[in-house]
């Protein structure tokens, strides 16, 4: 079988010994040394001074609209997880969709303007797959209007744009250390920001606003942390073992001219490989491969379905969004983790390329 994705894990005794000194000292969470220790790791190695480490990228990203103060209207892309909704819902504030760059799949700034009204307070946008947004353009919008700019980097963690980390754009950005993402703490994620303010902000958020304020308790544990320092050692051969899959797939489509396309991207980008879509010409030529490639036990994903406008949580309120109601229906996401062997990648394209025909013939 190959899964649409495998969760990397270091060498147990790796792992076993950051529990063994976490048993030893009794200290399991409250911001202890292996939590102090893996953001110090991330402050490093992306290059921004101020990160913080909680339980999950969900309360990430809630953590960061009451960091920022956020309320009425907040405008952000139909094409994400459904957390980055939801965590929008949860937090009173409203959504309003803009639609997506038919190119990039990521918000279309030059829809943004269009959508801003005296109640609008922020730009949500998502790094999706890892690809990033147009940056640039998002935030001079965002100048302009006086509005605060988050980034959902829940897959961004690794990728870069014009040689800087996409975690390090925007008022904040988070991440998502979930055990699924190319690296993970098995739960976990993390805000990062430049603002000492905003910082110390998010510090008494996440453990309940004892500083001033009401907080929550979004604290990583130790035993999580310990995940992170345990795979560190093995984050560059995870981001290359990533861009080797990426490779035999684009080559096999170039070569051999499968007639899918794949996401573009912003010039300066230099993405992590965390996944690897492809746009199928309709949704039924999609279900067709799909049905085509479990049947030999191979199973990509469906990887945004359904667009968020066409959720429950808004069914009935949101407008059509007819891109990214489009290229929900037909992108689909190879499998690529670190286990997978190029063999495993050539046998996914044969039989891509074979369903295709099929379909096709």
């Amino acid at each position: 079988m190959i899964p649409f994705t495998r969760p990397f894990l270091p060498p147990e005794a790796d792992y076993q010994r950051y529990i063994n000194d976490m048993f030893k000292r009794q200290w399991l969470t409250n911001h202890g040394p292996l939590v102090q220790s893996f953001e110090q790791h991330l402050k490093t190695f992306l290059e921004i001074e101020h990160c913080h480490f909680v339980a999950n990228g969900t309360l990430a990203l809630q953590l960061a609209f009451k960091a920022l103060a956020l309320e009425g209207e907040v405008i952000t892309t139909p094409f994400s997880f459904v957390a980055t909704l939801n965590a929008l819902l949860w937090e009173d504030l409203s959504p309003v969709f803009v639609d997506i760059d038919p190119q990039t799949l990521t918000l279309d700034p030059a829809r943004i303007e269009a959508a801003i009204t005296p109640a609008t307070s922020a730009i949500l946008a998502t790094h999706i797959y890892g690809h990033p947004c147009d940056v640039e353009a998002i935030e001079a919008i965002a100048r302009r209007h006086d509005l605060k700019v988050i980034y959902d980097g829940a897959h961004a963690f690794g990728s870069n744009h014009l040689g800087r980390s996409l975690l390090d754009y925007g008022d904040i950005s988070i991440t998502s250390f979930h055990a699924t993402k190319l690296f993970h703490t098995i739960e976990g994620g993390a805000l990062f920001t430049r603002s000492a303010e905003l910082g110390e902000r998010i510090a008494s958020l996440r453990a309940f606003g004892q500083t001033g304020g009401a907080g929550i308790n979004a604290k990583g544990s130790e035993a999580h942390a310990a995940m992170g320092l345990a795979l560190w050692p093995w984050l560059e051969h995870i981001l290359a073992s990533r861009a080797d899959i990426a490779g035999i797939y684009d080559r096999w489509i170039d070569r051999r001219g499968l007639p899918v396309s794949r996401p573009g991207l912003v010039s300066g980008a230099d993405v992590n490989h965390a996944y690897y879509p492809i746009l199928l010409r309709s949704e039924a030529q999609l279900e067709s491969v799909m049905h085509y490639l479990a049947e030999r036990d191979i199973h990509p994903r469906r990887y945004f379905y359904p667009a968020l406008s066409r959720v429950e949580a808004v069914s009935g309120i949101a407008p059509a969004m007819p891109v990214a109601e489009d290229i929900a229906s037909r992108v689909l996401c190879l499998p690529n983790f670190v286990a997978m062997t190029g063999e495993d990648a050539e046998q996914v394209m044969r039989h891509l390329e074979d369903a295709l025909l099929l379909e096709t013939a």
